[in-house]
């Protein structure tokens, strides 16, 4: 089949098959497990993934290809096709008690942040997750503090996540060739998070006020949530910039902050 990338889907095609190869190891599958891909394109991972566990569900967005897929691939095993934006899709529906989810993909750039965020509903069903995505973003996802990556997404996905950067890809192992380098990430939810949140949404919403201005000290980023008095009296400089905070800091931070508003 031909089909021309489309960039509203944010579609690069893998097809080196060294890098395939290395990616299909570190997911190890087998067919004992509950494989989810996420945008499988021209079936690349998708084939030694059915050929391997025997049955996939895929969730794929552009019609084009889950005809393709449907047509071409499902023969090989056991395949069920979901057309759906994945950004939307109910990945609950497809869990069951015997076998949490294991859900891999080359995610669209376009959109690896918020579907990531997205797919945080559902730690409580996935066994873990496994996603090629711009390097920049497997950096941030495994930032530590005092490092310019570090931000409110590394310690969101560090709370739910043990994140695990595998390897890196270059640009010329995809079709069309985007202008910037992947990396491989392993994401494994927590059964017992690392610290203690109250209020998960309180904890959310102080991590965005705190790196709002991400030059500017906790005093001024969070002077209308929690004055720089009481930041102190928990051992937190509020001269500090949120990038230095551990995530048990702002684990701290949260409960108060969830404290003072109720």
């Amino acid at each position: 089949m031909q089909h021309k990338a489309r960039k509203r889907f944010g579609q690069n095609f893998l097809h080196d098959q060294h890098v395939i190869n290395r990616l299909i190891a570190a997911i190890s599958p087998s067919p004992k497990q509950h494989i989810v891909e996420i945008g499988a394109g021209m079936g690349a991972m998708t084939v030694p993934l059915l050929e391997t566990a025997g049955q996939l569900d895929v969730v794929e967005l552009d019609r084009d290809l889950v005809v393709f897929l449907k047509e071409k691939i499902a023969p090989l095993g056991k395949l069920t096709v979901y057309q759906a934006d994945a950004l939307k899709f109910d990945f609950q529906q497809l869990a069951t008690n015997e076998r949490p989810l294991r859900i891999v993909g080359n995610l669209p750039y376009n959109i690896s942040t918020p579907l990531l965020f997205h797919l945080l509903n559902y730690v409580k069903v996935i066994d873990d997750m496994t996603f090629m995505l711009q390097k920049e973003v497997v950096d941030r996802l495994a930032a530590k503090p005092h490092s310019h990556s570090y931000g409110r997404l590394s310690v969101v996905m560090q709370y739910y996540c043990q994140v695990e950067k595998l390897f890196d890809v270059p640009p010329e192992a995809f079709d069309p060739q985007p202008k910037v380098d992947s990396s491989i990430v392993r994401l494994i939810p927590y059964q017992t998070p690392p610290v203690e949140i109250d209020n998960e949404q309180d904890f959310k919403a102080l991590l965005t006020q705190a790196f709002s201005q991400r030059r500017k000290t906790l005093r001024n980023n969070l002077k209308k949530w929690i004055d720089a008095t009481t930041i102190e009296s928990m051992g937190i400089d509020p001269q500090a910039r949120a990038e230095t905070l551990t995530l048990a800091e702002f684990a701290q931070l949260a409960n108060l902050w969830t404290k003072i508003k109720t």
